[in-house]
C-alpha cells in the first residue's frame, strides 16, 4: 500500500477498497482531501431533530448571512452541513446496497475523505417550501439572493454545471473559505 494518493490514510485507502472507489479516481477527477473539521458549533436545528453543525468561523459568516437575506425577504435554511467521513460511507453504503453502481453514485456523493461537508464549511441550502437539494432550487427567489450576494459572506458555490469534479450540478451546496 505504498502506492497510496498524497494525503490519503491506510484507513481511508481501506474504506474505498471496502466500496469499491478506485485510487486512482482522486487524480482522473482531481478530486481533494479534506481534513474532518475538530471545532464544530450548533448553528441550526431541523424539523426531524438533526442538529446541523459548522465551524465557528462558517458558522458565525453563515448566520450573518441568514440574517441579510431575511432582510431582504428570503428564508435560508440548511439541509444538511458537517458530515464526518463515517456517514459519508453509510450514505454510499445505503446506495451500493439499494443496487446503484458506484460510478452513478460517485456523481452525487464525495468518496468519504473528499466531501466538502467533513471540513464543518459546506452547507446545502433550501427555502422552505421550495426543492430541497435538487437541481429546481436554481430557479428559487433563495438561489438568486445567494448568487448575488454570498460571496460578500465568503461562500461560493461549488459545484456549478460541468464542474472540474465531475459532480452533477448542486445549486444548493455552498462552502465557506476563510479569505474572505
Amino acid at each position: 500500500m505504498n502506492n497510496l494518493p498524497v494525503g490519503m490514510s491506510l484507513a481511508l485507502s481501506s474504506i474505498w477498497l471496502e466500496l469499491g472507489i478506485p485510487h486512482e479516481l482522486l487524480q482522473s477527477r482531481n478530486l481533494p482531501l479534506f481534513e474532518e473539521a475538530s471545532e464544530l458549533i450548533d448553528v441550526e436545528t431541523a424539523l426531524d431533530g438533526r442538529v446541523w453543525q459548522l465551524t465557528p468561523a462558517a458558522a458565525a459568516a453563515w448566520q450573518a448571512m441568514q440574517a441579510a437575506a431575511l432582510c431582504d425577504g428570503i428564508v435560508l435554511k440548511i439541509a444538511s452541513a458537517y458530515r464526518a467521513s463515517a456517514r459519508q460511507v453509510e450514505l454510499i453504503q445505503k446506495k451500493i446496497d439499494s443496487g446503484i453502481c458506484i460510478n452513478d453514485i460517485l456523481q452525487v456523493l464525495a468518496p468519504p475523505g473528499c466531501s466538502e461537508h467533513h471540513t464543518g464549511r459546506a452547507v446545502d441550502i433550501f427555502e422552505p417550501g421550495g426543492p430541497v437539494v435538487t437541481e429546481e432550487f436554481e430557479t428559487t427567489p433563495a438561489f438568486a439572493w445567494l448568487s448575488r450576494h454570498a460571496g460578500e459572506f465568503g461562500f461560493t458555490l461549488s459545484f456549478p454545471r460541468d464542474n472540474q469534479y465531475g459532480y452533477v450540478y448542486e445549486p444548493w451546496h455552498w462552502c465557506f473559505s476563510e479569505r474572505v
